[in-house]
């Protein structure tokens, strides 16, 4: 298994993307995204990706070369259209209006339309608390997830996402969970393995709790913590589809087939500044971080997150994202 570094990754990626049609921006763009779930240890959202974007790419599910349009119907609410593209450049052209949206109006939202998975929603809430700004963001997916009591996929992993800044420009709290019990792509990395699942992460086509990870993609998962998890997933659907114009997971085919129509996906964002109505922020915070610091082996979500320079990359897939470097064969 090969050591790469960060930099390495996010090269090939990008060349790979390139090869594949993507324009260089764009394609940096997603790199980026790519590296950064790699460094910390996000293996779902980073190079496994990759060869899935490089074959959406060739068939035009994905359009990498459309340039995303940024709009504002409202001071505070802001719309970038991906145009059926990727979510990373649609965010990436937008930052600097809504960052200047909520410095202005105190709250602003940004609403991603019609885009390509983003596959881990903290890297965009993250850049925002870099800029000293609270983010919470919600998207949607395909449809994997049942109601409870059902055995019918309705909603997506729908994952959301908070970013709180501290006062040295980094992060205090940083959450990214899907509202299902787990995300999909840990049920097919175990069936890959030929794994099972624990219980409690799906149910087969009849709705029976299953640990067999094929009966499971042949089923439906399930939501983190039952009808509370299933609540969440339900407000990121109707935020991520519902308030940017995108698509209900209803309607998406599964994210990785390399043919299909677009994902047509929407992310939406709160941001705040914490400084809005007053200046006491960073008091509630440290107290909050302070009482948690007192009790051995407690942490808030995300407490020192320390990026990776090198990664341990399994050997066929490092070749395999090597090769796409080449292009379409």
């Amino acid at each position: 298994m090969p050591l790469v570094s960060v930099t390495d990754i996010e090269y090939a990626s990008k060349s790979a993307l390139q090869a594949f049609g993507a324009k260089d921006w764009i394609a940096a763009s997603v790199a980026r995204a790519v590296a950064d779930a790699e460094s910390f240890g996000n293996v779902i959202c980073g190079l496994y990706y990759v060869e899935s974007y490089c074959s959406q790419l060739a068939t035009g599910r994905v359009n990498g070369a459309i340039d995303p349009q940024v709009s504002a119907s409202r001071p505070g609410s802001i719309l970038s259209d991906a145009k059926f593209g990727f979510a990373q450049p649609a965010f990436e052209v937008a930052l600097p209006t809504v960052i200047a949206a909520a410095r202005a109006n105190g709250t602003a939202s940004l609403s991603v339309a019609h885009a390509h998975t983003c596959t881990s929603l903290g890297y965009f809430t993250s850049q925002l608390a870099a800029d000293g700004l609270l983010a919470i963001g919600f998207t949607n997916a395909s449809p994997v997830v049942a109601p409870p009591g059902g055995n019918q996929t309705v909603i997506g992993t729908n994952p959301i996402a908070m970013s709180v800044p501290d006062s040295n420009g980094g992060l205090a709290v940083h959450i990214d969970v899907s509202t299902s019990a787990v995300a999909l792509g840990k049920i097919t990395m175990a069936k890959a393995a030929r794994e099972p699942i624990p219980l409690g992460w799906a149910v087969d086509a009849q709705g029976i709790p299953t640990t067999d990870p094929e009966a499971a993609l042949a089923g439906a998962l399930v939501s983190a913590g039952g009808y509370k998890g299933w609540g969440f997933g339900i407000l990121a659907e109707l935020l991520a589809a519902g308030i940017t114009g995108s698509v209900n997971s209803l309607d998406v085919s599964a994210l990785k087939l390399p043919t299909g129509g677009p994902h047509g996906l929407g992310q939406f964002y709160f941001i705040i500044d914490p400084s809005t109505h007053h200046a006491d922020f960073a008091e509630r915070l440290a107290r909050l971080v302070d009482a948690v610091a007192l009790q051995d082996g407690a942490r808030l979500p995300g407490n020192n997150r320390v990026p990776m320079i090198e990664i341990n990359v399994p050997d066929t897939l490092w070749d395999l994202v090597k090769s796409l470097e080449s292009g379409p064969t």
